[in-house]
């Protein structure tokens, strides 16, 4: 399966002349950066200091990485850049920002309606939210606010991104009022006590570093919990982000991650998610009502996926529908219709605001690739006042073919449901170390919650994130002395399976334990650390693995412990101990033992459930297992990065992660028009598994333009993959 990967250009500094009597040093306005180092950061700062006055040190950051954030004028900047101690300055992987029913909806039941459950607020838990910036002034934010900073100005007010700043953000504050509104709406954990850190700036766009920054910061701050809703394309547990959260996690701090909105694919869990310490999120549904489009004459349901920033699709009555163009920014002829309209390069607001004006009742955009997707009309410009949906392409094209040729009228039918899994929610395994993500999902779907000025619906795995963060503030206040392992532990053990509309239960790598259940966490007896298995990828004819998993009891009286035996299947065979007695107060291991013989096996993933009953029946917890047979259709290589090194006008710098490693690695240009071969500018020898990264000397990499580039990974002798992308060589 070839994945189309794009590249991300990143310019470091925009310099701007304009004649004048002034030379250009003197109208230079301050810029402002983080740098890495090698050494000892607080050396550093005072050797800028001394031999480089005119350039402020603003931070320096000594825990989860070692660097500097400076200020001064490029020219400036260009000099410390040139010094020894700092490390090779890359363009770093883009991170993006990937309510009150779905509050009610986890707090149902007896126990948060008693009075001793009304008790658990959050009260005295310091949250921090890694995002876009709160906005503190709205006022079901401004009770839990209690501070901040802002990484990308390097100030401390971690407001959203303003108008006149850029494209606007309002990503930050939806996670925050999820978390701890008190006001109008209520948060999960109203009481907690919440800090904003501004990792991402206009139009909710950040780097690695930028994230790896405000994350050491909320560290130092004494954060409890650490909410990030955000995420990039690379599946691989040792990305800097997630080794960064790792470091967090090993100094006592939750942190809470979005799974991803890349679903419903395999493989699309991105860092920091990855993280094997973090509690990976994915997105479920709360208490919801669902609409689909129904053709009468030919008996077919269509699903619709509403659009983040789209008012409800709430059709009472039939509408005729119609396939539709944008031509010169134009629809025509669509009054009183739903609009059929393809996917493509015009912005997607742009295309339901030309059906509106054109008098269309409703807009359903079909996918222009295979699968489903989801998308944002919200582009900080006028709303748009009539619902947008998307739909798969195998519906868009049914739809183009058998209803809007004929402009048939389609009426809307409405589901309620609750517990299913959103199909935007990115899907594991991760790479390399094979581990099930996401962890535990939480509503995700639908979400109304604040943002500056008043409040909206969104949908993502960056909305499921803060419901489990929330979750864990009220578990950390009932259990303050518990460490991030049991509180982590607790969750996981406690999560409920969820089903699909068949009443069949999702897989593992799509749900992990299951939905979050707050009360049971609060309440339980048993603590699961580990409860997510995996063996691994199974390479040899036969082989065996054991899993510890580690069970403590939190109770006072023992706790027998027996698995049920597993279905018999085909290439498995099972060694599971007959019954295990943990003692009150104390941990044990449990083996699980699986021999494989993956010649009787596909290749790929296989998952699948254990059941382990506690005190003969008592309690049962659904353990998902997963191992992966010999190759998998996951990408070699991600996050390929290319671009210009910062204050140099000579030199290229390139990265990208390789999962497997490669035997030869080539990039090679092709005329995009002719799709003729032209150069190879890189060949790479026997590269390990992990970060790749390297520079390039403009003068041998060849005349300027753009080009159609082919990355080529050769794992082995059998085994090439090739990854096509645009490149532009200035």
């Amino acid at each position: 399966m070839v994945k189309h990967i794009v590249c991300v250009l990143v310019l470091a500094i925009l310099l701007t002349f304009t004649p004048s009597a002034q030379s250009s040093a003197e109208i230079e306005e301050s810029q402002s950066l983080i740098v890495e180092v090698d050494g000892d950061p607080h050396a550093y700062k005072e050797f800028i200091e001394k031999y480089h006055p005119f350039i402020e040190v603003l931070q320096v950051y000594d825990t989860l990485f070692t660097g500097l954030a400076v200020r001064g004028k490029a020219h400036q900047l260009e000099k410390i850049e040139t010094e020894d101690f700092v490390r090779k300055s890359y363009p770093v992987q883009t991170y993006q920002a990937t309510a009150e029913n779905s509050v009610e909806f986890l707090k149902q039941g007896a126990f948060f309606q008693s009075e001793a459950g009304s008790e658990y607020t959050g009260k005295g838990v310091k949250v921090g939210v890694i995002d876009t910036g709160i906005d503190y002034t709205h006022p079901d934010l401004a009770a839990s606010y209690q501070g901040g900073f802002d990484v990308v100005d390097l100030d401390d007010d971690p407001m959203e991104t303003q108008v006149d700043q850029g494209m606007p953000t309002i990503h930050g504050s939806h996670v925050a009022g999820i978390i701890a509104a008190r006001g109008k709406m209520k948060g999960v954990a109203p009481e907690a006590e919440l800090y904003g850190y501004r990792a991402l700036g206009p139009g909710g766009m950040g780097t690695s570093v930028q994230v790896i920054a405000a994350l050491e910061k909320a560290v130092k701050d004494g954060m409890d919990i650490i909410n990030m809703s955000l995420g990039s394309s690379v599946n691989g547990p040792d990305w800097p982000t997630s080794a960064a959260v790792n470091q967090a996690i090993e100094k006592g701090v939750s942190v809470v991650v979005a799974n991803g909105n890349e679903g419903p694919e395999n493989w699309t869990v991105g860092s920091p998610a990855t993280s094997d310490k973090a509690i990976s999120v994915g997105a479920s549904t709360p208490p919801m009502t669902t609409p689909s489009l129904y053709d009468q004459l030919h008996d077919k349901t269509i699903d619709l996926n509403l659009f983040m920033g789209s008012v409800p699709w709430d059709l009472e009555k039939k509408y005729p529908i119609v396939h539709r163009k944008l031509e010169n920014g134009k629809i025509e002829d669509a009054r009183g219709r739903i609009v059929l309209i393809e996917r493509g390069t015009v912005p997607f607001a742009d295309k339901a605001r030309a059906a509106e004006k054109a008098g269309a009742e409703a807009v359903v955009i079909y996918n222009n690739e295979k699968g489903s997707f989801a998308g944002s009309i919200d582009d900080g410009n006028e709303p748009i006042a009539i619902p947008v949906v998307s739909v798969s392409e195998k519906d868009g094209q049914w739809l183009k073919k058998n209803a809007a040729v004929k402009e048939t009228w389609l009426e809307t039918n409405y589901q309620k449901e609750q517990d299913l899994m959103a199909p935007f929610s990115s899907r594991g395994p991760v790479t390399v170390n094979w581990e099930i993500k996401p962890e535990i999902v939480a509503p995700g779907a639908a979400i109304t919650s604040t943002v500056p000025g008043g409040y909206q619906e969104l949908q993502g795995t960056s909305m499921a994130a803060p419901h489990v963060a929330g979750g864990l503030a009220l578990v950390k206040q009932a259990h303050p002395d518990w460490s991030h392992e049991q509180l982590k532990g607790a969750l996981l053990t406690t999560a409920l399976p969820v089903n699909d509309e068949k009443g069949n239960r999702y897989d593992p790598i799509v749900q992990g334990m299951g939905r979050m259940r707050i009360d049971a966490a609060i309440n339980t007896d048993t603590i699961l650390f580990n409860p997510l298995i995996s063996f691994g990828k199974i390479e040899e004819r036969k082989q065996t693995g054991t899993y510890e998993l580690l069970v403590e009891n939190i109770s006072d009286r023992p706790q027998e412990f027996r698995f049920d035996i597993p279905k018999q299947q085909r290439g498995l065979r099972w060694e599971l101990p007959k019954a295990v007695t943990v003692e009150a107060g104390e941990k044990k291991e449990i083996p699980i033992t699986l021999s494989v013989t993956n010649t009787m096996l596909e290749n790929g993933i296989h998952q699948g459930w254990l059941t382990l009953q506690r005190d003969s029946g008592e309690e049962a917890y659904r353990l998902p297992y997963l191992f992966v047979v010999n190759e998998a259709e996951y990408p070699k290589a991600m996050g390929i990065e290319f671009a210009i090194k910062p204050f140099t006008d000579d030199q290229y710098q390139y990265r990208m992660y390789l999962p497997e490693g490669a035997e030869k690695l080539t990039i090679d240009l092709y005329n995009p028009s002719t799709l003729r071969y032209d150069r190879t500018i890189l060949e790479l020898q026997n590269q390990e598994p992990g970060l790749v990264e390297g520079v390039l000397e403009k003068r041998n990499i060849g005349k300027k333009g753009q080009y159609l580039a082919n990355i080529i990974i050769k794992t082995d002798k059998e085994h090439q993959y090739s990854y096509p992308t645009t490149l532009q060589i200035e």
